[in-house]
């Protein structure tokens, strides 16, 4: 099956993304499975590189990692990243800037789409 996930909340602050990525790699691990993640809105920061955060505490940026390296797509909304001063050059290797015609492409793709 495809499922497309829509991020929209921070990388940190809440636990909505942090638990989107949880749930997003774990299906990436099953056979059959095609994964794909949308950030939208303040989720653009997820997909930052060089995040630093406090020891024992979760990574955003390793997360999107586990959900890439299993064949999962990340597409960072251009026009959300542009309104938080997020550059190309800022997001990891692994997501790329997207738009809204992709998401359209992506939703009707997939087979289910979840939102946090």
């Amino acid at each position: 099956m495809k499922t497309l996930f829509i991020l929209n909340d921070p990388p940190y602050g809440t636990e909505r993304s942090y638990n989107a990525l949880r749930l997003a790699g774990s299906l990436a691990k099953r056979d059959g499975e095609q994964v794909r993640a949308f950030l939208i809105g303040d989720a653009a920061a997820c997909a930052k590189r060089n995040q630093k955060v406090p020891q024992g505490y979760y990574n955003l940026e390793v997360m999107l990692g586990a959900v890439t390296r299993r064949g999962g797509e990340v597409g960072v909304c251009g026009s959300c990243m542009d309104a938080r001063g997020i550059g190309d050059e800022d997001l990891l290797p692994e997501t790329h800037r997207s738009s809204m015609d992709q998401l359209t492409d992506w939703t009707l793709w997939a087979d289910r789409v979840v939102t946090f």
